[in-house]
């Protein structure tokens, strides 16, 4: 198949369903041989099973693009290995990494199980990070064996990182840890022809479709109106992000909901007030409502 992506072999994690399956698709679309990573989890993480991945490798193949599936769990260092070397093995290279799998368990702080917060970090944060170092070794050693890198990773963050959510702790913690890590790996591994950004899209997936009904219903039968909450939405920038023209992009987050895509722009340095001495406690009583009202105001917490 030719297009954007040709020849290039991306993996793409949780891609059984929802956003990753959109972007399986969509980069089967444009030419790409994609290896489908999924479990088939249920939403909580709970249980397993082969079919939905099969199922998305099945739609690629019947519309004439190349598609493996995978079951690896890429929140555990080991499965993380297995998902790489499977792509490498199968179609000798690697290009792209989207990282997209997850789990909710939903709880207010006062209510939070440890088991909860270590199931949601597991999944979301470790299930980045363990690809990714992966990806990172395969192609540092790709790098100093001489042989060209033009690689891309794609993290999967959310307004629930970039503002938080309320409800949401674990979830949130995961989502912004996932933008640090993001910006960590763009500086380490550009040495190596590698760039790395994130996005924080807004879609119906299993994740949305309960907790915020109404917002992402679709259009009601026979409308012609734009289904502004598809996940199939979100996929073309992750298309553009995985093809060799976004070489310069890096270290990014891009919001993507319906046709609107923006660039996100997270902490920076503020006002401030120095001296050449240590502060007092009274001093600063004073000081800090300065900066404050020189401060640009936090955007709102969702749900707040």
């Amino acid at each position: 198949m030719s297009g954007l992506c040709a020849g290039r072999v991306v993996v793409v994690t949780g891609a059984g369903r929802g956003l990753g399956r959109a972007h399986a698709l969509a980069f089967a679309a444009a030419g790409a041989k994609v290896v489908v990573n999924d479990i088939g989890a249920e939403l909580d993480g709970a249980g397993g099973s082969g079919g939905p991945a099969a199922e998305v490798v099945e739609e690629i193949r019947a519309a004439g693009g190349d598609a493996v599936p995978d079951g690896s769990d890429i929140a555990d260092w080991a499965g993380a290995e297995q998902l790489i070397a499977h792509a490498v093995g199968e179609y000798g290279r690697l290009d792209v990494l989207v990282n997209n799998a997850g789990i909710l368990r939903d709880r207010m702080l006062v209510s939070l199980e440890e088991d909860e917060w270590d199931a949601v970090l597991r999944v979301h944060l470790k299930g980045h990070a363990a690809p990714l170092h992966h990806a990172a070794a395969y192609w540092r050693a790709e790098r100093k064996a001489g042989r060209p890198v033009d690689a891309r990773v794609i993290n999967t963050s959310s307004g629930a990182g970039l503002l938080g959510s309320v409800g949401q702790g674990t979830y949130s913690t995961a989502k912004a840890g996932i933008l640090g890590l993001t910006l960590v790996a763009s500086a380490e591994l550009a040495r190596y022809g590698v760039t790395v950004n994130a996005i924080a899209p807004a879609a119906r997936t299993r994740m949305t479709e309960q907790v915020f009904a109404a917002t992402m219903a679709a259009p009601q039968d026979g409308a012609e109106a734009f289904d502004a909450m598809a996940p199939e939405n979100v996929s073309p920038l992750l298309v553009w992000l995985g093809s060799t023209e976004s070489r310069d992009v890096t270290g990014r987050v891009f919001e993507v909901e319906g046709g609107r895509v923006s660039v996100a722009q997270g902490w920076r340095h503020g006002p401030s007030a120095s001296q050449q001495r240590r502060w007092t406690p009274a001093e600063l009583g004073t000081v800090v409502p300065k900066l404050l009202a020189e401060a640009v105001e936090p955007e709102p917490i969702y749900g707040s």
